[in-house]
């Protein structure tokens, strides 16, 4: 379900907040167009953060750290990273509202990025709200092999070492479902949002820049938090 947002109405930060809590977010047709619409979908994607799986070959790559992966560093830079064109990817959904959208939420600390460096090259990121014990993953990229998959596997080992309890990835993709997401219909996810939002406030920042996880224990977390 999308309605169109009047080009003329007033979307604040705060605003913005207050729709993830009601289970809706906004995008736009493309980078040039000016207008939103808001997206409440009848199936929504989530990572289950107990149920999120690495891949033997990119648990090597992880642990060998031969990325570097900060956070919060260069939102900019990861936000114009996932608007940009890349191969497969013509166009995008990241506008100039929505950019200045979630700047200023990271501005006010609700948005997140994680960024993975090749030496001094920003090679691969994401970004996301984080609110209440939800983060809300919005966008990813790469410009090298698994930096954006070497990404996500740091946000959920830092989503479950700071007590977050669920990940919405808005749709699934099945490069998102080999990760372990899946779908779930609009009133079993709005009672899981209800949950973590009730459940108290998640430190993102908990582990900051200089205590970033090396791989292996980013590995260990999540291992430490599967079942059985």
């Amino acid at each position: 379900m999308s309605a169109r947002d009047n080009a003329s109405s007033e979307i604040t930060p705060e605003v913005l907040l207050r729709a993830y809590a009601a289970g809706i977010f906004p995008m736009a047709e493309s980078i040039d167009d000016p207008t939103l619409f808001w997206v409440e979908p009848e199936m929504r994607g989530i990572i289950p953060l107990e149920g999120f799986r690495v891949a033997s070959r990119l648990a090597r790559t992880v642990r060998s750290d031969r990325f570097r992966v900060s956070v919060d560093t260069n939102f900019a830079a990861v936000i114009d990273g996932c608007a940009s064109p890349l191969p497969g990817r013509d166009d995008t959904w990241i506008n100039r509202r929505i950019r200045d959208l979630y700047t200023g939420l990271y501005a006010i600390g609700h948005c997140h990025s994680v960024e993975v460096w090749d030496g001094g090259d920003l090679v691969g990121g994401l970004y996301g709200v984080s609110l209440g014990r939800a983060f809300f993953g919005e966008s990813m990229f790469h410009r090298s092999r698994d930096a954006s998959k070497v990404a996500l596997v740091h946000l959920v080992a830092r989503l479950l070492a700071s007590g977050f309890v669920l990940l919405d990835t808005q749709f699934v993709t099945e490069h998102l479902r080999s990760f372990g997401a899946i779908e779930v219909p609009r009133p079993r996810y709005r009672a899981m949002l209800d949950q973590a939002l009730t459940a108290g406030i998640a430190d993102f920042t908990d582990f900051r820049v200089d205590g970033i996880f090396p791989g292996a224990q980013a590995l260990d977390i999540i291992a430490a938090h599967q079942p059985g």
